[in-house]
């Protein structure tokens, strides 16, 4: 298996509330990551191309996952930066779950409470424990991106319940706010306090997640749907002015082939996001940050990915990432090495990974993403000559988990 994927037994963990225990162990664990990049063309005339081709500890996490008591368990990750040199608290989900079987019967529901959209999900093909797993702190990454990737993760608090029917149909529905006051904690070590440092959100906003999974022998399938909607304050720091409102409506799938020698997954995701600028448009900018130039916009990504590993030690990834939207002059501005010229935020490519586990816990990889546009363009995409493909990044990884 090619982590940190979950199997079927890891979901069925994470949904009874991370509770299973066998009372010998303590459920907490590390990992490590040592990186080096190297991007394909340099431009130090115009950006800070930080620590590339330099061998650096990229980040280590400290892991809690397990019972807490009865049927309450939880996961929380505490992360450094080895970049920034910063710490800040991680992914978290505390759950509480209870599973009941009775002949033909068997049905889990609960509660959690965590600190970023979609880390509640128990399938690798939504974005908080998607494709890639692990990626350069130090390349360039496109200006474009749905809220609900990644946009709110550590910045929020949201509460939801679920339930999962005979391991076939699973419902989630949730309400995220920002993590303040009593909340404050599930986002602990974000800055807060400069404009632009957090998203800030007003009152409670609604996520949910429907999907269907079926498992028989050795394989596994999914289908399902997931979305956000968020009004957000243009200025974190100004939670008294309107709200931008940002719709997210995504579509996802998974199929998991798990043996022995042979292990095969693959998982794809579309996210459309509508983008209501109700408050930053016709206020021409409120606080930092881009001003949009339409008083609507749309994004919208796909993500596809197929793995493969044999004997659970060699292994690949091939995958397809593509995200598409009209033109906002405001918010893709053209900027040296990381704007728009066109004022489009279409980015395209293709990432190619070579994997190798000599033990379960060790995972050496080679990465190569190649840019078929970036920015809006193929060729000189910023307007100052500059082609997708000179951001093209090889990385190799170190991944080591005790």
């Amino acid at each position: 298996m090619n982590f940190p994927e979950l199997t079927p037994f890891g979901r069925f963990f994470k949904l009874t509330g991370y509770t299973l225990t066998n009372n010998t162990t303590i459920p907490v664990s590390a990992m490590v990551q040592v990186s080096k990049t190297h991007t394909r063309t340099l431009d130090r005339a115009n950006y800070d191309f930080l620590r590339d081709g330099d061998t650096t500890v990229q980040q280590a996490s400290l892991f809690y996952a397990g019972r807490i008591v009865d049927h309450v368990g939880a996961f929380a990750q505490w992360t450094y930066d080895g970049i920034a040199h910063h710490a800040a608290l991680d992914n978290t989900d505390i759950r509480a779950a209870w599973h009941l079987t009775d002949n033909d019967v068997d049905f889990i529901y609960g509660m959690t409470v965590n600190n970023n959209p979609t880390v509640s999900d128990v399938w690798n093909s939504t974005p908080a424990f998607g494709y890639p797993y692990a990626s350069s702190s130090v390349s360039l990454t496109p200006m474009a991106s749905t809220l609900i990737d990644g946009g709110l993760s550590q910045q929020v608090a949201g509460a939801s319940a679920y339930l999962f029917w005979q391991r076939s149909l699973y419902i989630e529905f949730g309400l995220y706010r920002t993590a303040d006051q009593a909340f404050s904690v599930f986002r602990t070590g974000q800055d807060s306090n400069t404009p632009g440092g957090v998203a800030r959100l007003s009152g409670a906003n609604p996520y949910w997640r429907v999907a269907y999974n079926r498992e028989w022998g050795p394989h596994s399938i999914m289908a399902g749907t997931f979305g956000l909607i968020a009004s957000r304050y243009p200025d974190n720091t100004l939670p008294g002015t309107p709200t931008d409102r940002f719709s997210d409506y995504a579509l996802d799938a998974q199929y998991q082939y798990l043996t022995l020698p042979h292990a095969f997954t693959a998982q794809a995701a579309w996210i459309y996001e509508k983008q209501d600028w109700r408050a930053s448009f016709p206020s021409g900018g409120i606080g930092a940050g881009p001003t949009p130039a339409n008083p609507t916009d749309h994004l919208t990504t796909f993500k596809a990915k197929a793995s493969y590993i044999y004997q659970r030690k060699y292994g690949g990834t091939l995958a397809y990432f593509s995200t598409t939207g009209n033109a906002d002059t405001g918010l893709y501005a053209p900027a040296p090495v990381t704007g728009s010229a066109n004022g489009y935020p279409d980015t395209r490519g293709l990432i190619f990974e070579l994997n190798y586990l000599p033990h379960p816990q060790v995972k050496f990889a080679v990465q190569y993403t190649w840019f078929l546009k970036f920015n809006g363009a193929r060729s000189n995409y910023d307007g100052n000559g500059r082609n997708a493909g000179d951001n093209n990044t090889l990385y190799l990884l170190g991944w080591f988990m005790f």
